[in-house]
């Protein structure tokens, strides 16, 4: 089979619109480059995003400017312990006047849903996600209905504040392709901030600049660009060493393998290059793998947090020699 690796033309298009939606992001949550960053790769991958850190830091915020600078379909569900399954999914309701039902579409019928504070549902709730990330579509009442395209879901949960809260189980955790903390801002971006919510919802200035339509492209263009060998081979052995390390219980999964890669083919395409790079794979293995793994008790006795490991993960991984780029058209 022969795959042909998107034009330089095309790469650019990726380029650019990575680019505008970066810049209107930057208006709302400065000093966020490398979150920012990891968001655009997930949505240009085509996956889920879950924004974990503490109260106050602009999870929710990011969530939203995401969908006013894609000119797309957004549905926010505020998640509450009374929350139903039906209220994600929608329900079908009986209209007496013509004697059918009538299936009312739920707030996942959009090509993005914010899904705020996720681990406060019952874990009944949070499952009637589960089909809709996986397989991108919604049964109700034993009738399949596919939902729109591109499709992302955003959620944010806090991980301090467990009272009264229903933690992600692991199989929900590997559905999302990457877990981002957004974290404090510098005394500089904090400044910053305070100047641009001085008596002013910046969320307001934040437009629209790239359609469905534009995203859904490039998408597809992330999709051919080209992952050598030598570059694959490090990257399953960057996985299969988190499942022999003593330090976690619980190592990645090979659907970690699939996430991984297609997210450093996002950022290949952002940074307008039609081929993955190891530092590509580097950049994103902690956001991609690290919700996914468990540390041993040693580990956490030790203080040493998912992250860390996947550090020194990388750290003994050996790097594949760089190599020149092979032809566009490849088999």
């Amino acid at each position: 089979m022969t795959t042909t690796v998107p034009t330089a033309d095309q790469l650019a298009e990726v380029s650019r619109l990575a680019q505008r939606v970066r810049e209107q992001l930057d208006t709302v949550l400065s000093g966020l480059d490398e979150a920012v960053d990891a968001t655009l790769a997930t949505v240009l991958a085509e996956g889920h995003l879950l924004l974990e850190d503490v109260p106050g830091v602009g999870k929710t915020t990011l969530a939203r400017a995401l969908g006013r600078a894609l000119d797309a379909t957004v549905g926010r569900i505020q998640f509450t312990p009374d929350l139903l399954p039906s209220d994600v999914t929608g329900v079908s309701v009986f209209r007496g006047d013509e004697h059918r039902f009538e299936f009312r579409a739920g707030p996942v019928f959009a090509n993005i849903v914010v899904a705020d504070e996720i681990n406060r549902a019952s874990p009944k709730t949070q499952a009637a996600l589960l089909e809709s990330m996986q397989e991108r579509s919604v049964t109700v009442d034993g009738e399949t209905r596919a939902l729109p395209a591109p499709f992302l879901v955003v959620a944010t949960q806090n991980p301090i504040d467990m009272e009264g809260t229903y933690p992600l189980p692991e199989a929900q955790r590997d559905r999302f392709m990457t877990r981002i903390a957004v974290g404090y801002p510098t005394s500089r971006d904090e400044v910053a901030m305070l100047d641009a919510h001085d008596g002013h919802d910046p969320l307001n200035d934040v437009r629209a600049v790239a359609s469905a339509a534009d995203l859904t492209r490039a998408i597809g263009i992330v999709r051919g660009i080209y992952a050598a060998p030598a570059v694959k081979q490090y990257l399953v052995d960057v996985v299969r060493a988190t499942r022999e390390t003593a330090d976690l219980r619980l190592g990645a999964s090979p659907r970690s393998s699939l996430q991984l890669l297609a997210a450093a083919k996002a950022r290949a395409a952002m940074a307008g290059r039609d081929h993955v790079l190891p530092d590509d794979v580097k950049s994103l293995a902690v956001p991609v793998l690290a919700h996914r793994v468990i540390p041993s008790a040693q580990a956490r006795a030790a203080g040493r947090t998912a992250e860390v490991v996947i550090q020194d993960v990388l750290a003994r991984v050996a790097v594949p020699a760089a190599r020149a780029p092979e032809p566009l058209a490849r088999g």
